[in-house]
């Protein structure tokens, strides 16, 4: 470990570098320098990112554009150059490397402990959304190719039916019959960035509240972390994505569908805070579907994870048996709730975008 730190520019000896965190992709070090300097060292899961170069070009050109944007060096990610000025190191072994100055001062939760965390995260990525509103998006690395489109997610759950590897889609026919009726709005996000009506934009597609870091004194958002999935989309992945985690009245994999719905004061509250910064950056056709954005996003999940149980449990990891469909069957749960609510989240929508 000693040898892949001092690769970097550190200021100081090295005093200690521990695990730290609870993040399931990358290895995550604490890294703490003599002059009490201290540094998060990554080593990158090259078995989920197989292109590291060019995801480290997305990070170097984001971070870079945003610290432009705002001097504050606690509102941005700074990459650690190695010595030789490279954005990550190449050990031996063929493991690849990258350091970040710490973010001093600051917390991060896992979960929202009062309704204005959640709204704190809201302004980090509304805030992230307006700095990066004039970036050329197009320019990005697709990190993960069609992540977000919808009509591609059905057409591999059609693929799944077909094959049927494992004789599980007689088990799930109220599952597919209501992914079915919802499929004529699978292209409700991805056709009109195609006809160029929604604007492509920079997105960080992993809008949980654990990659926002918060003050610690202030508990107001300082910056957004975690950028290996930044690529080209639409704001309206980011924005859907934050609801269908936080603003759900259960967890993901719920057995109880009765506790799952969305809570409108959540919805309101997330709302509020990502168009305080950003709503001058987006279109009107984009504030108008913010609600099916959070829809769309929750249908979309709930079919990926009916298509890894039809698939037999291939992408996402499980703990117990039907795990996936429990999954599924929470995100299609929250769509009809969501329908259900359609006109009070529109008017939310509506009365915050207008004063």
């Amino acid at each position: 470990m000693l040898d892949v730190v001092t690769k970097f520019k550190i200021e100081g000896a090295p005093v200690s570098c521990e695990r730290y965190g609870n993040g399931h992709i990358n290895v995550t070090y604490l890294l703490i320098c003599e002059n009490n300097r201290w540094y998060i060292l990554q080593k990158i899961n090259k078995n989920t990112f197989k292109n590291v170069e060019a995801l480290m070009g997305n990070i170097s050109a984001v971070t870079k554009f945003l610290q432009e944007q705002d001097p504050i060096r606690r509102h941005t990610l700074h990459l650690v150059p190695t010595l030789t000025g490279e954005d990550y190191f190449c050990d031996a072994d063929g493991e690849y490397w990258r350091m970040y100055d710490f973010i001093t001062d600051s917390l991060c939760l896992d979960q929202p402990e009062t309704a204005d965390d959640f709204y704190q995260s809201a302004v980090a990525f509304g805030k992230f959304q307006n700095s990066l509103a004039s970036f050329p998006a197009h320019t990005l690395y697709e990190t993960i190719p069609n992540f977000h489109n919808t009509v591609s997610r059905y057409a591999q759950l059609h693929e799944a039916m077909e094959k049927d590897p494992c004789s599980r889609l007689q088990d799930v026919k109220e599952e597919i019959e209501f992914a079915l009726a919802h499929e004529s709005e699978a292209g409700a996000i991805c056709d009109r960035l195609a006809t160029g009506e929604l604007p492509l934009r920079v997105t960080h597609n992993d809008t949980k509240l654990n990659n926002v870091m918060l003050d610690a004194s202030t508990r107001e958002a300082l910056c957004v972390i975690d950028l290996d999935t930044v690529m080209p989309g639409s704001a309206l992945y980011d924005f859907g994505d934050s609801i269908r985690f936080g603003a759900s009245t259960a967890v993901e994999d719920e057995q109880d569908l009765s506790k799952v719905s969305v809570d409108l004061a959540l919805f309101e509250a997330y709302t509020k805070g990502f168009l305080s910064t950003c709503a001058s950056s987006l279109t009107p056709l984009e504030i108008q579907l913010l609600p099916m954005g959070a829809k769309l996003m929750t249908l979309e999940c709930g079919v990926r994870f009916l298509t890894d149980y039809l698939m037999g449990d291939t992408y996402f990891r499980t703990h117990r048996e039907k795990h996936n469909l429990d999954r599924c069957r929470t995100q299609f749960k929250l769509v009809a709730d969501m329908e259900l609510k359609w006109d009070a989240m529109r008017r939310i929508v509506e009365t915050i975008a207008n004063n």
